[in-house]
């Protein structure tokens, strides 16, 4: 009950657009007395939120805290259903689990896990996942698209798209995609994505997808293993980027893609996946469970399979691979 009304009342300050809201008006809206607004507007102010109050004008927010939170997340949040529902925790071991487990006790398509710190975050193939407090974003996002299971990869493809996008809005910086789940920058590694499907043979329950974005970090907090393969907004930009913000703008990117591939189906997600992408054209090394291929990247097939063209002219479908390019 106490999180629907501050969902209410995060509302209503994300309708004001910064505007004043008597306390008579949030409480009309919320349906609790002036007492229990008040109470409320304390409990943000806790939260580390800037809250002006104005005698005969009424309160507005007029500053979000450093550390990230659900209500911070939501105000001003513009979708429909992607991170309306947020689980927000100081320090997990892995969201993907928390996210898995609420997919299984029915939670809302669109509902964010989202954790300051993961002591046991992991990417693609079980590696382990660098993910330090109050540095970076370490989330899940619980969908349940009514596609055929072995669609669900494309959905990998759509929130690198998404994620890209985001930091192009949010940050200034345009990265690239390398196949099929790396964000890079200037070379090194920026953003992974692990993507985990619940389903039966013909169904999907629901899609996990998992985002750990390196944000605020300085060189000297990566592993001295990672100095040289990782990098963070805040390297790459010079500057401290908002978390929260960066949150809201991939939660609206990703809606809008989202909704997108739902109704007209993969094809305009990989044109947009393919303008992303880093080493198509070139001469790149697949090392897959089979071996190792050499050849020229051509790009995804409709089904968003990668296709390398080797110096016999064959055509090698690579549906997992660690990927290195350029090579000459």
């Amino acid at each position: 009950m106490q999180s629907e009304i501050r969902k209410k009342l995060i509302d209503a300050f994300t309708e004001a657009g910064g505007g004043y809201l008597s306390g008579q008006a949030l409480a009309d809206v919320i349906g609790c007395s002036r007492t229990a607004v008040w109470k409320h507007i304390e409990g943000l102010r806790e939260e580390g939120f800037v809250i002006d109050a104005v005698k005969r004008k009424g309160y507005r927010i007029a500053g979000t805290p450093q550390a990230l939170s659900p209500d911070e997340i939501r105000l001003g949040l513009k979708t429909e259903f992607i991170g309306q529902k947020v689980y927000y925790y100081e320090s997990v071991a892995s969201t993907q689990k928390i996210a898995i487990d609420l997919a299984s006790e029915n939670a809302p398509e669109g509902t964010l896990v989202i954790a300051d710190e993961q002591t046991s975050g992991r990417g693609r193939m079980d590696r382990k996942w660098h993910s330090p407090k109050s540095t970076g974003i370490w989330m899940s996002l619980l969908v349940r698209p009514e596609i055929p299971p072995q669609q669900a990869p494309q959905l990998t493809l759509l929130t690198a798209v998404a994620a890209v996008r985001a930091i192009e809005e949010a940050a200034g910086i345009t990265p690239e995609i390398k196949w099929p789940n790396d964000i890079m920058v200037n070379g090194r590694k920026i953003a992974g994505i692990l993507t985990e499907l619940q389903a039966e043979a013909d169904r999907i329950h629901s899609v996990i997808i998992g985002i750990g974005l390196n944000v605020n970090q300085s060189s000297s907090d990566f592993p001295e293993e990672l100095k040289e393969i990782a990098t963070s907004l805040c390297v790459e930009t010079g500057s401290q980027i908002h978390r929260a913000n960066m949150i809201q703008e991939f939660c609206v990117q990703f809606e809008k893609l989202y909704l997108l591939y739902l109704e007209k189906g993969f094809y305009p997600i990989k044109l947009l996946w393919e303008s992303y992408a880093k080493g198509i054209g070139s001469e790149i090394r697949a090392r897959t469970y089979r071996g190792v291929i050499f050849g020229k990247a051509l790009g995804i097939t409709d089904e968003g399979v990668l296709q390398i063209e080797d110096k016999d002219g064959t055509i090698h479908k690579i549906y997992s691979a660690d990927i290195d390019f350029p090579l000459s």
